[in-house]
C-alpha cells in the first residue's frame, strides 16, 4: 500500500503464498490442507511438561544475550555426539526461528552485496536479503538435474558484489538433499571466491537415503559458514519459535549486537522446551521421523499412479515437489483447480522460483488416513484421468 506514513520500500505488498493459505483453507468445511509444513503432530509432551515446569520454578526472566547457558551446552553436545562436530560455546547464538537468518544476513550482507540463492526455494530467502539490503540472485535447479547445484551454473553467476551463498538441504520445497559431491563443489566456489556459506539445516532429522551432512562437515568450512537450525520441524515445535546459530566468533558477537537491539533476550519458557527437546532426543524423534517418512512414501507412491502427475522419489524432508507439466496448465492453475475440485489445498510451484513453474508441493503433515482421502479426490478430477 502506498502511503507516506509507509516506508517506501514496503508499498509493494511481498506477501508469500504461504501466508495467504489459511484463507484459502477457510473457502471449504473439509478442506484437507496440505499447504504449510506445519506439523500435525504437537509437541511431545515429555518436553512440554519439563519446560512448563521450568517456568514453574522461576524460569520467566531475560535469559543470557546469547541464550540460556544451559540450552548452549547441550547444543554443544548435540553436535558432538549427534553429528561429530565440536562447536566451541562462543560460536552459538540461540534466535528466534526464521529471524536467524535475517540476523545471518544483517550481520554479513553491506548494502548491494549480491547473494545467490538456489531455486526452488523457501518463499521468504529472497525478501529476507532485501531486507538485509542486499539484492538476491537466484540459481535455477531442476528436476532432470535431481535438483542438485550445477556448478558451472553457479559460477556464472558470481561477481565482485557477490558475498554469500545460502543453502538449504534436505531442501524446501523440493524435498531433495544435496549430495556429498554437491556439498563439496559448494565449498569449493566458496573457498575459491571468499564467499560466505548460509546453510539452512532446518530438517536435519528428514534424511531418508543417507546419514545428514552439514556444511559444518567439509574440511575448512566452518570459518566461513553460518549455520541455522530450528526446533520447529525436528520436534515439531512451530509455536515456540526457537532455533539457533552456529557461526565463527567473531559473526556471533554481531548477531548476539544486533538480536539485543530486535529483541534483547530469547523467550525463557521456549529456550527451556529447545533444552528439554535436546535431552529426550533419541526417545522422541525416532518414531516422529518414521512417521513422516512413512507419509512422504505413500504420497510419492499415490503420486506416480495418478496420470499427468509424478515425482521424484523421496530423500528427505515431509515436502513432495511433484511435476504436473502434462496437465498444460500453469501451476497456479493446477493447484487452484486441486482446491476447488478436490478441496485439497496446496501450493503452487511457482511460488518458490520460477523454475518451480509445472510443480505443485505438497506437505504431508497429515495422517496416511487423510492423505488417501486426498488422493481418492485428487484422483477423480478430469486433468488426472
Amino acid at each position: 500500500m502506498e502511503h507516506r506514513f509507509i516506508n517506501k520500500r514496503f508499498w509493494k505488498d511481498s506477501s508469500t503464498a504461504m501466508s495467504s493459505s489459511y484463507a484459502l483453507a477457510r473457502q471449504f468445511d473439509d478442506v484437507i490442507n496440505l499447504s504449510l509444513g506445519d506439523p500435525d503432530l504437537i509437541t511431545d509432551s515429555r518436553i512440554t511438561k519439563a519446560a512448563m515446569e521450568d517456568a514453574l520454578n522461576g524460569h520467566t526472566k531475560y535469559t543470557d544475550f546469547r541464550g540460556d547457558p544451559e540450552l548452549r551446552a547441550a547444543i554443544r553436545e548435540y553436535y558432538r555426539d549427534g553429528l561429530g562436530l565440536e562447536i566451541r560455546d562462543e560460536e552459538i547464538c540461540v534466535a528466534v526461528a526464521v529471524m536467524a537468518m535475517n540476523l545471518a544476513l544483517q550481520a554479513c550482507i553491506n548494502d548491494g552485496d549480491e547473494v545467490i540463492i538456489p531455486a526452488p526455494y523457501y518463499t521468504q530467502y529472497p525478501q529476507q536479503v532485501e531486507l538485509a539490503r542486499g539484492v538476491p540472485v537466484i540459481l535455477d535447479t531442476f528436476e532432470d538435474e535431481d535438483f542438485q547445484i550445477n556448478m558451472e551454473r553457479l559460477e556464472s553467476l558470481i561477481t565482485e558484489k557477490t558475498k554469500a551463498i545460502i543453502i538449504n538441504t534436505p531442501n524446501n520445497p523440493t524435498g531433495n538433499c544435496f549430495t556429498e559431491e554437491t556439498m563439496r563443489g559448494i565449498a569449493d566456489m566458496a573457498k575459491k571466491h571468499d564467499l560466505i556459506v548460509i546453510s539452512d539445516e532446518i530438517y536435519t532429522l528428514y534424511c531418508f537415503e543417507r546419514p545428514f551432512m552439514s556444511m559444518l562437515h567439509v574440511e575448512g568450512m566452518k570459518e566461513r559458514t553460518i549455520v541455522i537450525n530450528s526446533y520447529s520441524k525436528d520436534y515439531t515445535m512451530t509455536g515456540w519459535r526457537v532455533g539457533q546459530i552456529i557461526a565463527p566468533d567473531f559473526i556471533i558477537d554481531v548477531i548476539r549486537q544486533i538480536s539485543e537491539k530486535l529483541i534483547f533476550t530469547l523467550p525463557s519458557v521456549s529456550q527451556r522446551a529447545a533444552l528439554h527437546a535436546l535431552k529426550n532426543r533419541k526417545a522422541i524423534q525416532p518414531p516422529m521421523r518414521e512417521e513422516y517418512k512413512s507419509r512422504v512414501f505413500y504420497a510419492a507412491e499415490r503420486i506416480n499412479k495418478i496420470p499427468n502427475m509424478s515425482v521424484l522419489n523421496p530423500k528427505g524432508t515431509f515436502y513432495l515437489f511433484f511435476n504436473i507439466k502434462k496437465t498444460g496448465l500453469t501451476s497456479a492453475e493446477v493447484s487452484d483447480k486441486i482446491l476447488r475440485e478436490a478441496h485439497v489445498l496446496t501450493l503452487p510451484g511457482s511460488a518458490f522460483g520460477a523454475c518451480g513453474e509445472g510443480y505443485i508441493r505438497m506437505c504431508c503433515t497429515v495422517g496416511i488416513d487423510k492423505l488417501e482421502e486426498a488422493f481418492n479426490r485428487i484422483e477423480k478430477m478430469d486433468i488426472f484421468r
